[in-house]
């Protein structure tokens, strides 16, 4: 076999992916990179959150994922008076049998959207905890399992914090990447006015077509997870994410958790580009999106005005890169 072939076989996989970045673009005007990453989360089995100003189609993007991929789909309102059993379910009592069944909450579906997460309070974000970690709820002493694939893609807004509860650092810990979404350029924003004004009153969602379905979903991932990453950059990662918890200017650091979903993320983006091993760019890449919500600056960082996404590269550069 020639050493440039491909031992993992991935050309249906980078393809697909093509497709569904063309399908995506029909609605939505540039955001690669959130689509990018969004694309990256699904094939690393992963959850994302998604944070950016109202209007940047933070939930219009979610809802085309779940068109693309022909999977159950469910979207959740997050609220300050939302109880933990209007996401999970709750037991009702059936006059029949005289016996309490479970009623399965719209947290049971593949691709769940939490719209403004950090709307609701403490213990309703608990109550996420278990689900998004192991797959499973666990009500009145009996475990139910979600079915595969299942995917949380959570929105929130950083402007208005009234209102607003800050996650929990171990919820944070669960989503494999944070996504920030920002305004679009002049150039990309006349473009979104074009498609309204060609598409009338019509909606947009109507025309995408699914391209991938529960099964291949799990077969590419088997792929991914298959791929080739040099012990060098193991250690390479692992450096990275130790420099964070002995970084001066953060007050927390990142757990082996990112080391793992920094690993995860960077062979999906290898697979997406048709390799089957990943170089140093796939995990300088997917480093912010991975830490900047799991570290925290400390005080007077925080009161200087620096961004994390300064410091997460700051700690990327530092380290030597393997050749």
């Amino acid at each position: 076999m020639n050493e440039f072939e491909n031992r993992v076989d991935l050309t249906q996989l980078s393809e697909t992916v093509a497709e569904i970045k063309k399908e995506i673009g029909k609605v939505i005007v540039g955001q690669e990179k959130m689509i990018e990453l969004l694309l990256a989360a699904i094939l690393a089995d992963g959850h994302v959150l998604i944070e950016g100003v109202p209007g940047v189609a933070k939930t219009l993007t979610a809802k085309l994922i779940s068109k693309i991929i022909s999977v159950g789909f469910s979207r959740i309102q997050f609220t300050p008076d939302l109880m933990p059993s209007d996401v999970l379910g709750t037991s009702v009592f059936n006059m029949k049998t005289a016996e309490f069944e479970f009623k399965k909450g719209p947290i049971f579906s593949n691709l769940v959207l939490i719209d403004e997460i950090n709307r609701a309070p403490a213990k309703t974000q608990a109550a996420l905890f278990e689900v998004m970690e192991e797959r499973q709820i666990t009500m009145d002493g009996k475990t139910y399992l979600m079915t595969a694939p299942f995917l949380v893609l959570a929105t929130q807004n950083p402007i208005e914090q009234e209102g607003t509860y800050r996650l929990p650092e171990a919820q944070l810990d669960r989503f494999l990447f944070k996504i920030e979404v920002n305004y679009p350029s002049t150039d990309e924003e006349t473009q979104i006015l074009l498609l309204a004004h060609e598409r009338k009153n019509h909606t947009a969602l109507l025309k995408i077509n699914p391209l991938l379905s529960a099964n291949q979903v799990a077969e590419y991932r088997e792929k991914i997870s298959a791929l080739h990453i040099d012990t060098s950059l193991l250690k390479y990662i692992a450096q990275i994410v130790t420099h964070t918890r002995t970084h001066n200017s953060l007050y927390l650091g990142a757990s082996p958790r990112a080391s793992l979903a920094i690993m995860n993320g960077a062979k999906a983006l290898a697979a997406m580009r048709g390799r089957d091993f990943v170089t140093p760019e796939d995990i300088r890449e997917i480093v912010p999106a991975v830490l900047r919500h799991r570290v925290m600056l400390t005080p007077e960082r925080e009161m200087e005005g620096v961004s994390i996404d300064s410091i997460i590269k700051q700690i990327a550069d530092s380290v030597e890169v393997p050749r």
